[in-house]
């Protein structure tokens, strides 16, 4: 496995399965900016705030034309076997949900603070796991990490204007100044 974090910006994503699980990806993918559909027999969960579309209905083939990856939330087998199957034939990213065996893609387990975001996996081993570890590192940042995320972005930006290399730079006591400075 080789851990990415992937722009979803209006990239088309569809989450077949509208029940708690389904709904807490759809939430997941919307809050990562993408164009989430929904496609589930029934939607037996709130389904978050910009969700693009809703189809009530069954799971067709053709539900799978222009998106970039899909997540399978139905917990229903023969479902998921004809959606593996239409995936891997035109080479879409799938998860099913609790059927890592089956997925080209992991949720990882994430904390965000500003522009900085813990992710932790266990390969769909263990989400309970990554859960538990993902709250101890969150809770051992300091809390101007956010804040120095800004403040050396804004140097880096302002090193590439001058037409300097950023990667030349030995930024360690610049971020070690960054996150003691500041008040907690």
């Amino acid at each position: 496995m080789l851990p990415l974090a992937l722009d979803l910006t209006g990239r088309d994503v569809l989450v077949l399965g509208a029940g708690r699980i389904g709904a807490r990806k759809a939430a997941q993918l919307v809050e990562a900016g993408a164009s989430v559909r929904v496609v589930a027999r029934a939607v037996l969960a709130p389904l978050p705030e910009g969700v693009a579309s809703v189809a009530e209905r069954p799971f067709r083939a053709d539900d799978l034309e222009g998106a970039w990856l899909v997540v399978s939330a139905t917990g229903v087998d023969v479902v998921n076997d004809a959606v593996v199957a239409a995936t891997s034939e035109r080479g879409i990213w799938l998860n099913v949900v609790d059927d890592p065996g089956r997925s080209s893609f992991f949720f990882t387990a994430l904390h965000r603070e500003g522009d900085v975001v813990i992710s932790v996996s266990t390969e769909g081993a263990a989400p309970a796991l990554a859960s538990a570890l993902r709250d101890r590192l969150a809770a051992a940042l300091p809390a101007s990490t956010a804040r120095a995320a800004v403040a050396l972005r804004a140097e880096r930006d302002a090193l590439r204007a001058a037409g300097q290399s950023t990667e030349d730079v030995d930024w360690r006591p610049r971020i070690d100044e960054l996150l003691e400075d500041a008040p907690s």
